[in-house]
């Protein structure tokens, strides 16, 4: 039996995300935050809170270890395989005895701690706990018996599937089965269940700065063939969580890189439904257009994006797509927002301005000036209610 959602007590949690830095910023900002008023430093160490989830359905989660044999990493040949990790958030039968699962590890917020203010200029390189915020999902939670449609969802370039918690936990609340995928090499940091030849346990970005062309590609090429095979090893699943499943509707969505992914992928599988694409271009960085954008696609793709973001290669890749005469491509603009509002740091970004670790300007560029109250709900709102219709629930909302 499920725990009605009003009853469960709401506890801190707490963030992640990517990013490097030099030592001597590092040092700088450290300097000036043991300098910062006491009632600042103090407020730092209060575990960041993700927002709850607003469904009807408790959340669990499974965590996945993928292994590909028939794939090289593209970016540490030696560790000979290609390896993704993958949490499946579902509606859980029960919570009972089930931990809410952290945010990130501590080995994985030790890496996050040292990259984040590299990947995200602005975030504060020391004064959080990465570590103390729990997520809304629970550890080993049994899946709650049905059949429940699946979203794949992949993350922005050089960020880990952990920064799009709080979007996936909202989802699964109400009835999906969510797959947040990562894509190791890329993402700000992977945590494995062990180490192997090739890579220490908890595996770091490759990423120092933004990518360049050859990068973009070997980034968007591998986290296509990424998605495929996880599809394919969700359709082998076996076991009451593999039953749950109904590989039948699919839909995927997909933050910058990822909508990227997300948006190409619709054009490629036709096993995928429908696609959301969070501010992901449609062109390679010399202006080639993705196949999605250059002929179009038969099924529905949603482009949302913000006025922060917006600029002339996303309008002419975003142009191009919605030119196609299918009618099935539908664009959207979130206002006084910023790149990282489809994120974590929505929720997270404004605890951090509020506690003095993060300046306005920051803040500003980072997510928007947008109240995560508003900006929360509203992306939250647009997504299910897109999804309802193209990837539809059967049974509660």
């Amino acid at each position: 039996m499920t725990t009605p959602r009003d009853a469960r007590p709401t506890r801190p949690t707490r963030p992640t995300g990517p990013t490097r830095r030099t030592v001597t910023r590092a040092g700088v900002l450290a300097a000036a935050l043991a300098l910062a008023p006491t009632a600042a430093r103090a407020a730092a160490s209060t575990p960041l809170r993700l927002p709850a989830p607003t469904g009807p359905y408790e959340v669990g989660a499974t965590t996945l270890h993928l292994v590909d044999p028939s794939r090289n990493d593209p970016w540490t040949p030696a560790i000979g395989v290609r390896e993704v990790m993958v949490t499946v958030l579902h509606p859980a039968r029960t919570v009972r005895g089930c931990p809410r699962a952290p945010q990130l590890t501590a080995g994985a917020s030790k890496v996050f701690a040292e990259l984040a203010p590299a990947i995200h200029p602005g975030l504060p390189p020391a004064g959080v706990d990465w570590a103390a915020t729990l997520t809304h999902s629970h550890t080993g939670a049994p899946v709650l018996p049905g059949r429940w449609p699946v979203l794949l969802y992949s993350p922005g370039g050089g960020d880990a599937r952990t920064m799009g918690t709080s979007l996936a936990e909202e989802l699964a609340s109400h009835g999906w089965a969510v797959v947040t995928v990562d894509h190791p090499g890329d993402a700000s940091q992977v945590e494995f269940p062990t180490e192997r030849p090739g890579r220490d346990k908890v595996r770091p970005t490759v990423f120092l700065g933004p990518p360049d062309a050859e990068q973009f590609r070997t980034m968007i090429d591998t986290r296509l063939a990424d998605v495929r095979f996880v599809l394919d090893r969700l359709e082998a699943l076996e076991g009451p969580l593999g039953r749950a499943l109904d590989l039948g509707r699919v839909g995927i969505y997909g933050h910058s890189a990822g909508g990227t992914t997300a948006a190409q992928t619709l054009y490629d599988d036709r096993r995928i439904a429908a696609a959301v694409n969070l501010e992901g271009y449609l062109d390679r960085t010399d202006g080639e257009l993705f196949p999605v954008a250059r002929y179009g696609v038969d099924r529905p793709l949603f482009l949302l994006g913000t006025d922060g973001f917006r600029d002339a290669r996303l309008d002419r890749s975003w142009s191009a797509m919605l030119a196609h005469p299918t009618g099935r491509t539908r664009r959207r603009q979130l206002d006084d927002a910023a790149h990282g509002v489809f994120t974590d740091f929505a929720a997270l970004v404004p605890q951090l301005h509020a506690a003095g670790l993060v300046t306005t300007a920051d803040r500003v560029r980072l997510v928007g000036a947008i109240d995560p109250r508003v900006s929360v709900p509203a992306v939250r709102r647009l997504i299910r209610s897109y999804f309802a219709r193209t990837v539809p629930l059967r049974g509660a909302q």
